[in-house]
């Protein structure tokens, strides 16, 4: 999703900052960007968000960045699902690190490097299962939730700089390439039968959501969805 929030902000005239924490990665997404846009600026940085450095590392990515206008944090892992007797302490705070304690840490020390006033942006993503369950997901779905909180407050706490949320359904994106092709085909069918949409959302479909979130000065603290229906059915 992040690699389509880049182009499509690099096709609206932008110049674009990618992060990964895999060099090799951003290496190859910086030069196909360069060739797809050669007009445009694209630049990438190492940042692993999974360390306990994790505020040391993102001060340190932006003093490479340097100043900017927009902030967009896409960055997740896939689910460990369990059944409920198998849910620890220690798992429910490894999987806070990128949900929720990460995108805090990236809008605190971010916000200082942005432009002030209305147009300059942080657009952080959570997911559906935030208002919609999916048995199962009880701490995913905490996380979800718990960043609309966090985007609310920040909208006030960071103002005049917006602050908002994408809450995309289930992306058809490499996050669910580390599952097993059979059950990830599983996967899909059944949601496109939990959609109203009957269909899997597109990343490119998605970063319109990001890029309206950018471009109007009037939204702040506010949710963009966009699931294919899937909180009707």
């Amino acid at each position: 999703m992040g690699y389509a929030v880049a182009e499509a902000s690099l096709a609206s005239g932008a110049d674009v900052t990618i992060s990964s924490s895999n060099q090799t990665r951003i290496n190859e997404r910086v030069k196909q960007l360069q060739t797809d846009y050669p007009s445009r600026r694209v630049q990438g940085f190492v940042c692993d968000l999974s360390r306990d450095t994790v505020k040391e590392d993102i001060e340190d990515l932006f003093k490479k960045v340097s100043k900017l206008d927009h902030i967009v944090f896409t960055a997740t892992e896939p689910p460990k699902l369990f059944t409920y007797d198998e849910f620890t302490l220690e798992y429910w705070r490894n999987a806070g690190q990128m949900r929720l304690f990460a995108p805090f840490f990236v809008a605190q020390v971010g916000s200082k490097y942005l432009n002030p006033g209305l147009e300059s942006s942080i657009v952080l993503t959570t997911g559906t299962s935030s208002e919609k369950p999916i048995a199962g997901w009880p701490v995913v779905a905490s996380y979800a939730a718990s960043l609309k909180g966090l985007t609310r407050n920040l909208a006030l706490d960071l103002k005049p700089i917006r602050v908002n949320i994408v809450s995309p359904g289930f992306v058809e994106t490499e996050l669910w390439d580390h599952q097993d092709p059979e059950a990830k085909k599983g996967l899909f069918e059944w949601v496109k039968t939990a959609t109203a949409l009957e269909k899997i959302g597109k990343p490119e479909e998605i970063a319109e959501a990001f890029l309206w979130l950018m471009k109007d000065t009037n939204v702040t603290g506010s949710v963009a969805e966009t699931n294919s229906g899937m909180k009707l059915v």
